[in-house]
Protein backbone atom coordinates (compact mmCIF):
# COMPACT_ATOMS: atom_id res chain seq x y z
CA UNK A 1 0.00 0.00 0.00
CA UNK A 2 1.41 3.33 -0.24
CA UNK A 3 3.30 4.68 2.42
CA UNK A 4 1.91 7.17 4.33
CA UNK A 5 2.29 10.83 3.07
CA UNK A 6 5.59 12.32 3.94
CA UNK A 7 6.14 15.36 5.37
CA UNK A 8 6.49 18.03 1.98
CA UNK A 9 3.28 15.78 0.02
CA UNK A 10 0.86 18.88 1.95
CA UNK A 11 -1.09 21.58 0.65
CA UNK A 12 0.24 24.65 1.89
CA UNK A 13 -2.82 27.60 2.48
CA UNK A 14 -3.56 30.29 4.68
CA UNK A 15 -6.09 31.02 6.96
CA UNK A 16 -9.44 31.98 5.53
CA UNK A 17 -13.35 32.37 5.88
CA UNK A 18 -14.55 28.48 5.80
CA UNK A 19 -15.50 27.42 2.02
CA UNK A 20 -18.41 26.30 0.93
CA UNK A 21 -18.97 23.28 0.14
CA UNK A 22 -19.25 21.92 -3.42
CA UNK A 23 -22.71 21.50 -3.60
CA UNK A 24 -22.41 24.76 -1.95
CA UNK A 25 -20.88 26.80 -4.58
CA UNK A 26 -22.30 25.38 -7.41
CA UNK A 27 -26.20 24.62 -8.39
CA UNK A 28 -26.90 20.71 -9.98
CA UNK A 29 -29.06 23.05 -12.53
CA UNK A 30 -28.24 25.13 -15.32
CA UNK A 31 -30.61 28.35 -16.51
CA UNK A 32 -33.06 26.27 -18.67
CA UNK A 33 -32.97 23.53 -15.44
CA UNK A 34 -31.51 21.20 -17.31
CA UNK A 35 -29.37 18.94 -14.30
CA UNK A 36 -25.42 19.23 -15.36
CA UNK A 37 -25.41 15.70 -15.01
CA UNK A 38 -27.78 15.35 -18.35
CA UNK A 39 -26.42 18.05 -19.74
CA UNK A 40 -22.63 17.00 -19.69
CA UNK A 41 -22.83 13.93 -19.76
CA UNK A 42 -24.33 13.14 -23.61
CA UNK A 43 -27.72 12.27 -22.96
CA UNK A 44 -29.63 14.31 -25.67
CA UNK A 45 -32.00 12.86 -27.80
CA UNK A 46 -31.21 14.51 -30.78
CA UNK A 47 -28.67 14.04 -33.77
CA UNK A 48 -25.51 14.67 -32.59
CA UNK A 49 -24.04 14.66 -28.71
CA UNK A 50 -21.26 15.81 -26.48
CA UNK A 51 -18.64 13.51 -25.42
CA UNK A 52 -18.32 12.88 -21.06
CA UNK A 53 -15.49 13.75 -20.33
CA UNK A 54 -14.51 14.88 -23.69
CA UNK A 55 -11.24 14.42 -25.18
CA UNK A 56 -10.36 18.45 -25.89
CA UNK A 57 -10.74 21.02 -23.39
CA UNK A 58 -13.70 22.63 -24.67
CA UNK A 59 -17.49 21.52 -24.85
CA UNK A 60 -19.81 21.47 -27.54
CA UNK A 61 -16.42 21.36 -30.17
CA UNK A 62 -17.79 17.80 -31.46
CA UNK A 63 -20.67 15.87 -32.88
CA UNK A 64 -21.13 12.36 -33.17
CA UNK A 65 -24.02 10.48 -34.66
CA UNK A 66 -26.39 9.25 -31.87
CA UNK A 67 -29.01 6.74 -31.78
CA UNK A 68 -32.38 5.99 -30.83
CA UNK A 69 -31.68 2.73 -28.78
CA UNK A 70 -28.56 4.69 -27.32
CA UNK A 71 -30.50 7.95 -26.08
CA UNK A 72 -33.66 5.99 -24.30
CA UNK A 73 -31.15 3.57 -22.53
CA UNK A 74 -29.15 6.78 -21.63
CA UNK A 75 -32.42 8.35 -19.88
CA UNK A 76 -33.12 5.05 -18.56
CA UNK A 77 -29.90 5.35 -16.31
CA UNK A 78 -30.29 8.95 -15.75
CA UNK A 79 -33.89 8.35 -14.51
CA UNK A 80 -32.77 5.69 -12.56
CA UNK A 81 -29.59 8.10 -11.03
CA UNK A 82 -32.13 10.79 -9.59
CA UNK A 83 -35.09 8.59 -8.61
CA UNK A 84 -32.79 5.50 -7.16
CA UNK A 85 -35.45 3.16 -9.44
CA UNK A 86 -33.24 0.52 -11.34
CA UNK A 87 -34.76 0.89 -14.90
CA UNK A 88 -33.18 -1.29 -16.77
CA UNK A 89 -33.52 -4.78 -14.82
CA UNK A 90 -31.96 -7.56 -17.30
CA UNK A 91 -29.93 -10.06 -15.27
CA UNK A 92 -26.20 -9.90 -15.64
CA UNK A 93 -24.31 -12.32 -17.38
CA UNK A 94 -23.20 -14.90 -15.24
CA UNK A 95 -18.63 -14.63 -15.87
CA UNK A 96 -17.18 -17.95 -16.73
CA UNK A 97 -14.34 -17.25 -14.69
CA UNK A 98 -14.60 -18.25 -11.30
CA UNK A 99 -14.73 -15.47 -8.46
CA UNK A 100 -11.80 -14.87 -6.55
CA UNK A 101 -13.01 -13.63 -3.69
CA UNK A 102 -16.27 -15.81 -3.34
CA UNK A 103 -16.99 -14.45 0.78
CA UNK A 104 -16.05 -10.74 -0.03
CA UNK A 105 -20.02 -9.86 -0.54
CA UNK A 106 -21.05 -10.90 2.88
CA UNK A 107 -18.08 -9.08 4.08
CA UNK A 108 -18.61 -5.58 2.48
CA UNK A 109 -22.71 -5.49 2.38
CA UNK A 110 -24.10 -2.31 3.34
CA UNK A 111 -23.69 1.14 2.48
CA UNK A 112 -20.97 2.36 -0.24
CA UNK A 113 -18.08 2.38 0.34
CA UNK A 114 -16.71 5.75 -0.69
CA UNK A 115 -13.00 5.83 1.11
CA UNK A 116 -10.47 5.31 -1.61
CA UNK A 117 -8.23 3.59 0.94
CA UNK A 118 -10.88 1.00 1.62
CA UNK A 119 -11.58 0.74 -2.20
CA UNK A 120 -8.12 0.06 -2.88
CA UNK A 121 -7.94 -2.48 0.10
CA UNK A 122 -10.65 -4.83 -1.33
CA UNK A 123 -9.76 -4.65 -4.46
CA UNK A 124 -6.91 -6.27 -4.03
CA UNK A 125 -6.92 -9.85 -5.78
CA UNK A 126 -6.43 -12.45 -2.57
CA UNK A 127 -9.07 -14.81 -1.47
CA UNK A 128 -8.52 -15.07 2.54
CA UNK A 129 -11.57 -14.05 4.66
CA UNK A 130 -9.36 -14.10 7.75
CA UNK A 131 -7.66 -11.03 7.24
CA UNK A 132 -11.10 -9.48 5.43
CA UNK A 133 -12.92 -10.24 8.96
CA UNK A 134 -10.18 -8.45 10.32
CA UNK A 135 -10.34 -5.23 7.87
CA UNK A 136 -14.15 -5.05 8.24
CA UNK A 137 -14.54 -4.11 11.71
CA UNK A 138 -11.58 -1.85 11.57
CA UNK A 139 -13.08 -0.32 8.59
CA UNK A 140 -16.33 0.31 10.27
CA UNK A 141 -14.91 2.32 13.09
CA UNK A 142 -15.30 5.32 10.20
CA UNK A 143 -19.15 5.23 10.51
CA UNK A 144 -18.68 4.30 14.44
CA UNK A 145 -17.32 8.20 15.28
CA UNK A 146 -20.00 9.38 13.01
CA UNK A 147 -22.53 8.99 16.05
CA UNK A 148 -22.80 12.01 18.36
CA UNK A 149 -22.01 11.26 22.36
CA UNK A 150 -20.55 8.20 23.72
CA UNK A 151 -22.15 6.01 21.92
CA UNK A 152 -19.32 6.57 19.42
CA UNK A 153 -17.11 5.00 21.53
CA UNK A 154 -19.50 2.25 22.71
CA UNK A 155 -19.61 1.40 19.03
CA UNK A 156 -15.67 1.56 18.14
CA UNK A 157 -14.78 -0.27 21.62
CA UNK A 158 -17.35 -2.83 19.67
CA UNK A 159 -15.85 -2.87 16.33
CA UNK A 160 -11.75 -3.26 18.32
CA UNK A 161 -12.85 -6.05 20.16
CA UNK A 162 -14.39 -7.82 17.04
CA UNK A 163 -11.25 -7.23 15.15
CA UNK A 164 -8.66 -8.40 17.80
CA UNK A 165 -11.24 -11.88 17.97
CA UNK A 166 -10.77 -12.08 14.39
CA UNK A 167 -6.89 -11.10 14.15
CA UNK A 168 -6.70 -14.24 17.26
CA UNK A 169 -8.54 -16.52 15.64
CA UNK A 170 -7.65 -16.40 12.11
CA UNK A 171 -3.84 -15.22 12.60
CA UNK A 172 -2.34 -18.49 11.13
CA UNK A 173 -4.98 -18.75 8.65
CA UNK A 174 -3.56 -14.80 7.47
CA UNK A 175 -0.04 -15.70 7.67
CA UNK A 176 0.00 -19.01 5.50
CA UNK A 177 -1.64 -16.93 2.74
CA UNK A 178 1.71 -14.45 2.80
CA UNK A 179 3.63 -14.71 -0.53
CA UNK A 180 6.80 -17.58 0.97
CA UNK A 181 8.93 -14.55 -0.05
CA UNK A 182 7.20 -11.99 2.33
CA UNK A 183 6.81 -14.07 4.91
CA UNK A 184 9.23 -12.44 7.74
CA UNK A 185 7.72 -9.41 6.59
CA UNK A 186 4.14 -10.29 7.08
CA UNK A 187 4.83 -11.91 10.39
CA UNK A 188 6.13 -8.73 11.53
CA UNK A 189 3.23 -6.70 10.34
CA UNK A 190 0.81 -9.44 12.18
CA UNK A 191 2.40 -8.39 15.42
CA UNK A 192 2.57 -4.90 15.05
CA UNK A 193 -1.57 -5.09 13.91
CA UNK A 194 -1.97 -6.84 17.29
CA UNK A 195 0.05 -4.76 19.24
CA UNK A 196 -1.73 -1.75 17.46
CA UNK A 197 -5.29 -2.96 18.25
CA UNK A 198 -4.67 -2.98 22.02
CA UNK A 199 -3.71 0.79 21.87
CA UNK A 200 -6.51 1.19 20.30
CA UNK A 201 -8.34 -0.68 22.91
CA UNK A 202 -6.76 1.74 25.61
CA UNK A 203 -7.16 4.85 23.42
CA UNK A 204 -10.96 3.97 23.75
CA UNK A 205 -11.17 3.36 27.62
CA UNK A 206 -9.58 6.71 27.81
CA UNK A 207 -12.29 7.87 26.00
CA UNK A 208 -9.73 9.67 23.95
CA UNK A 209 -11.97 10.35 20.48
CA UNK A 210 -10.02 12.09 18.89
CA UNK A 211 -6.91 9.72 19.13
CA UNK A 212 -9.53 7.31 17.70
CA UNK A 213 -9.13 8.08 13.85
CA UNK A 214 -5.36 8.39 13.25
CA UNK A 215 -5.10 4.88 15.15
CA UNK A 216 -7.28 3.61 13.09
CA UNK A 217 -5.72 4.54 10.07
CA UNK A 218 -2.32 3.46 11.07
CA UNK A 219 -3.81 -0.28 11.79
CA UNK A 220 -5.60 -0.46 8.63
CA UNK A 221 -1.87 0.72 7.02
CA UNK A 222 -0.99 -1.93 8.17
CA UNK A 223 -3.53 -4.72 7.05
CA UNK A 224 -3.63 -3.39 3.70
CA UNK A 225 0.51 -4.00 3.66
CA UNK A 226 -0.23 -7.91 4.85
CA UNK A 227 -2.62 -7.97 2.24
CA UNK A 228 -0.48 -6.88 -0.38
CA UNK A 229 2.31 -9.44 0.87
CA UNK A 230 -0.37 -12.09 -0.01
CA UNK A 231 -0.17 -11.13 -3.66
CA UNK A 232 2.37 -13.71 -4.85
CA UNK A 233 3.13 -11.94 -8.48
CA UNK A 234 0.59 -10.91 -11.55
CA UNK A 235 -2.51 -13.03 -11.50
CA UNK A 236 -3.69 -13.71 -14.43
CA UNK A 237 -2.35 -12.39 -18.43
CA UNK A 238 -2.69 -9.54 -20.03
CA UNK A 239 -4.69 -10.34 -23.48
CA UNK A 240 -2.04 -10.83 -26.64
CA UNK A 241 -3.05 -7.85 -28.57
CA UNK A 242 -2.29 -5.54 -25.49
CA UNK A 243 0.87 -7.40 -24.09
CA UNK A 244 3.60 -5.17 -25.75
CA UNK A 245 2.06 -1.98 -24.01
CA UNK A 246 3.02 -0.04 -21.32
CA UNK A 247 1.63 -2.37 -18.15
CA UNK A 248 1.35 -1.88 -14.73
CA UNK A 249 2.09 -5.39 -13.34
CA UNK A 250 0.71 -3.92 -9.41
CA UNK A 251 0.28 -0.96 -8.07
CA UNK A 252 2.21 2.28 -7.84
CA UNK A 253 2.15 5.52 -5.85
CA UNK A 254 2.79 9.52 -7.45
CA UNK A 255 2.97 12.41 -6.22
CA UNK A 256 0.87 15.36 -8.46
CA UNK A 257 2.09 18.77 -7.24
CA UNK A 258 0.01 21.68 -8.46
CA UNK A 259 0.41 25.47 -8.26
CA UNK A 260 -3.03 27.07 -7.42
CA UNK A 261 -3.26 30.49 -9.08
CA UNK A 262 -5.10 33.35 -7.72
CA UNK A 263 -6.67 31.37 -4.65
CA UNK A 264 -5.41 33.41 -0.98
CA UNK A 265 -6.45 30.08 0.46
CA UNK A 266 -4.20 27.66 -1.05
CA UNK A 267 -0.52 28.01 -2.74
CA UNK A 268 0.15 24.85 -4.20
CA UNK A 269 -0.78 21.52 -3.02
CA UNK A 270 0.44 18.04 -3.58
CA UNK A 271 -1.75 15.46 -4.58
CA UNK A 272 -1.16 11.61 -3.91
CA UNK A 273 -2.73 9.39 -5.95
CA UNK A 274 -2.38 5.24 -5.76
CA UNK A 275 -2.66 3.31 -9.68
CA UNK A 276 -3.78 -0.01 -9.43
CA UNK A 277 -2.36 -2.14 -12.27
CA UNK A 278 -4.45 -5.66 -10.77
CA UNK A 279 -7.17 -3.96 -11.76
CA UNK A 280 -6.63 -2.02 -14.93
CA UNK A 281 -2.67 -2.75 -15.92
CA UNK A 282 -3.06 -1.41 -19.51
CA UNK A 283 -4.43 1.91 -18.16
CA UNK A 284 -1.82 2.43 -15.35
CA UNK A 285 0.48 1.42 -17.11
CA UNK A 286 -0.15 3.77 -20.07
CA UNK A 287 -0.71 6.94 -17.20
CA UNK A 288 2.72 5.87 -15.41
CA UNK A 289 4.40 5.95 -18.77
CA UNK A 290 3.78 9.25 -19.80
CA UNK A 291 4.52 10.30 -16.06
CA UNK A 292 8.18 8.83 -16.58
CA UNK A 293 7.78 11.06 -19.92
CA UNK A 294 7.43 14.03 -18.17
CA UNK A 295 4.51 14.37 -20.55
CA UNK A 296 1.87 16.13 -17.56
CA UNK A 297 5.02 18.38 -16.12
CA UNK A 298 3.96 21.85 -16.96
CA UNK A 299 0.57 21.36 -17.91
CA UNK A 300 -2.61 22.83 -17.61
CA UNK A 301 -5.77 22.02 -15.58
CA UNK A 302 -7.91 22.21 -18.95
CA UNK A 303 -11.64 21.73 -17.23
CA UNK A 304 -12.68 21.72 -13.53
CA UNK A 305 -16.56 22.31 -13.07
CA UNK A 306 -17.58 21.27 -10.09
CA UNK A 307 -18.50 17.58 -11.76
CA UNK A 308 -14.85 16.78 -12.97
CA UNK A 309 -11.06 18.00 -13.00
CA UNK A 310 -9.50 17.21 -16.53
CA UNK A 311 -6.02 17.54 -18.27
CA UNK A 312 -4.21 15.91 -20.55
CA UNK A 313 -4.79 17.76 -23.84
CA UNK A 314 -1.41 18.49 -24.97
CA UNK A 315 -1.03 21.48 -27.58
CA UNK A 316 -1.55 21.44 -30.97
CA UNK A 317 -4.14 19.52 -32.90
CA UNK A 318 -3.66 16.15 -31.37
CA UNK A 319 -6.17 15.33 -28.83
CA UNK A 320 -3.55 12.85 -27.42
CA UNK A 321 0.21 11.50 -26.85
CA UNK A 322 1.90 11.03 -29.87
CA UNK A 323 3.95 8.56 -29.99
CA UNK A 324 7.81 9.61 -31.33
CA UNK A 325 8.24 5.74 -32.64
CA UNK A 326 4.94 6.03 -34.79
CA UNK A 327 4.11 9.45 -34.75
CA UNK A 328 0.49 8.87 -33.98
CA UNK A 329 -1.80 8.84 -31.35
CA UNK A 330 -1.13 6.04 -28.25
CA UNK A 331 -4.89 4.84 -27.78
CA UNK A 332 -5.60 2.52 -25.39
CA UNK A 333 -8.43 0.01 -24.85
CA UNK A 334 -11.54 0.45 -22.47
CA UNK A 335 -10.26 -1.64 -19.38
CA UNK A 336 -13.26 -2.91 -17.29
CA UNK A 337 -12.81 -5.56 -14.12
CA UNK A 338 -15.93 -6.46 -13.12
CA UNK A 339 -16.21 -7.96 -9.77
CA UNK A 340 -15.56 -11.65 -9.45
CA UNK A 341 -13.87 -11.74 -12.52
CA UNK A 342 -10.69 -12.72 -12.48
CA UNK A 343 -9.33 -10.52 -15.65
CA UNK A 344 -10.70 -7.44 -16.81
CA UNK A 345 -13.56 -6.85 -20.02
CA UNK A 346 -11.63 -4.83 -22.76
CA UNK A 347 -12.99 -3.07 -25.53
CA UNK A 348 -16.68 -2.78 -24.13
CA UNK A 349 -18.52 -1.11 -22.17
CA UNK A 350 -20.41 -3.18 -19.18
CA UNK A 351 -23.72 -1.80 -20.82
CA UNK A 352 -23.00 -2.75 -24.22
CA UNK A 353 -22.55 -5.98 -22.90
CA UNK A 354 -26.00 -6.63 -21.29
CA UNK A 355 -24.06 -6.65 -17.71
CA UNK A 356 -26.56 -3.79 -16.02
CA UNK A 357 -26.41 -5.29 -12.74
CA UNK A 358 -22.08 -5.77 -12.56
CA UNK A 359 -20.16 -3.78 -10.01
CA UNK A 360 -17.00 -2.56 -10.83
CA UNK A 361 -13.83 -3.59 -8.90
CA UNK A 362 -12.84 -0.21 -9.12
CA UNK A 363 -16.17 1.79 -8.64
CA UNK A 364 -16.67 5.71 -9.00
CA UNK A 365 -17.39 5.77 -5.49
CA UNK A 366 -14.43 8.36 -4.00
CA UNK A 367 -14.03 11.83 -4.08
CA UNK A 368 -11.08 11.52 -6.31
CA UNK A 369 -11.69 8.60 -8.70
CA UNK A 370 -9.39 8.77 -11.19
CA UNK A 371 -10.29 7.45 -15.06
CA UNK A 372 -9.25 7.96 -18.42
CA UNK A 373 -11.36 10.16 -20.47
CA UNK A 374 -12.02 8.83 -23.94
CA UNK A 375 -14.41 9.77 -27.15
CA UNK A 376 -18.30 8.97 -26.10
CA UNK A 377 -18.84 6.71 -29.24
CA UNK A 378 -15.29 4.73 -29.81
CA UNK A 379 -14.72 2.79 -26.20
CA UNK A 380 -10.69 2.41 -27.08
CA UNK A 381 -9.93 6.12 -27.77
CA UNK A 382 -8.35 6.79 -24.78
CA UNK A 383 -4.76 8.04 -24.67
CA UNK A 384 -3.30 10.68 -22.26
CA UNK A 385 -6.41 12.77 -21.28
CA UNK A 386 -7.52 12.19 -17.58
CA UNK A 387 -10.20 12.96 -15.02
CA UNK A 388 -10.91 12.57 -11.26
CA UNK A 389 -14.55 13.10 -10.15
CA UNK A 390 -15.54 15.65 -7.60
CA UNK A 391 -17.84 13.65 -5.84
CA UNK A 392 -21.06 14.54 -4.92
CA UNK A 393 -23.67 12.25 -4.14
CA UNK A 394 -26.57 13.58 -5.94
CA UNK A 395 -25.08 13.41 -9.16
CA UNK A 396 -23.50 10.14 -8.88
CA UNK A 397 -24.76 8.10 -5.80
CA UNK A 398 -22.31 5.18 -5.09
CA UNK A 399 -23.29 1.84 -6.64
CA UNK A 400 -25.83 3.44 -8.98
CA UNK A 401 -24.29 5.82 -11.03
CA UNK A 402 -24.07 6.17 -15.27
CA UNK A 403 -19.81 6.11 -14.92
CA UNK A 404 -19.05 2.79 -13.71
CA UNK A 405 -18.49 0.30 -16.61
CA UNK A 406 -18.35 3.04 -19.15
CA UNK A 407 -15.33 5.14 -17.99
CA UNK A 408 -11.76 3.01 -16.86
CA UNK A 409 -11.49 3.57 -13.49
CA UNK A 410 -7.38 3.25 -12.66
CA UNK A 411 -6.66 4.66 -9.50
CA UNK A 412 -7.64 7.28 -6.19
CA UNK A 413 -6.24 10.30 -4.55
CA UNK A 414 -5.35 9.07 -1.29
CA UNK A 415 -3.62 12.04 0.30
CA UNK A 416 -5.86 15.85 -0.20
CA UNK A 417 -8.27 14.84 -2.67
CA UNK A 418 -10.41 17.83 -0.86
CA UNK A 419 -8.54 20.30 -2.31
CA UNK A 420 -9.22 18.95 -6.00
CA UNK A 421 -12.53 20.98 -5.63
CA UNK A 422 -10.51 24.30 -5.11
CA UNK A 423 -8.41 23.73 -9.01
CA UNK A 424 -9.42 25.92 -11.84
CA UNK A 425 -8.59 26.12 -15.02
CA UNK A 426 -5.36 26.99 -15.82
CA UNK A 427 -3.56 26.13 -12.68
CA UNK A 428 -0.36 24.02 -13.88
CA UNK A 429 0.70 20.67 -12.82
CA UNK A 430 4.20 21.28 -11.76
CA UNK A 431 5.60 17.29 -11.89
CA UNK A 432 4.20 14.39 -11.54
CA UNK A 433 6.86 12.51 -9.38
CA UNK A 434 6.88 8.49 -8.90
CA UNK A 435 7.02 7.53 -5.14
CA UNK A 436 6.83 3.68 -5.36
CA UNK A 437 5.97 0.70 -7.85
CA UNK A 438 8.22 2.25 -10.87
CA UNK A 439 9.46 -1.43 -10.58
CA UNK A 440 5.87 -3.08 -11.78
CA UNK A 441 5.85 -0.78 -15.49
CA UNK A 442 7.09 -3.17 -17.86
CA UNK A 443 7.37 -2.67 -21.61
CA UNK A 444 8.12 1.07 -20.54
CA UNK A 445 8.19 2.69 -23.91
CA UNK A 446 9.75 6.29 -22.23
CA UNK A 447 13.08 4.03 -22.54
CA UNK A 448 12.91 3.61 -25.76
CA UNK A 449 14.80 6.33 -28.04
CA UNK A 450 12.97 8.12 -30.54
Amino acid sequence: MAALLSSQSQCRFYPAAPRSSVSAKRSCFDSHRRPLWFRRLGFRCSSSSSQFPKLDSGWGEKKNSFHLKECAISIALAIGLVTGVPTLDRPARASPLGPVLPDLSVLISGPPIKDPGALLRYALPIDNKAIREVQKPLEDITDSLKVSGVRALDLVERNVRQASRALSQGRTLILSSVAEAKKEHGQMLVDKLATGMEELQRIVEEQDRDAVAPKQKELLQYVGDVEEDMVDGFPYEVPEEYRSMPLLKGRATVDMKVKVKDNPNIQDCVFRIVLDGYNAPVTAGNFLDLVERHFYDGMEIQRADGFVVQTGDPVGPAEGFIDPSTEKIRTIPLEIMVTGDKMPIYGATLEELGLYKAQTRLPFNAFGTMAMARDEFDDNSASSQVFWLLKESELTPSNANILDGRYAVFGYVTENEDYLADLKVGDVIESIQVVSGLDNLVNPSYKIVG
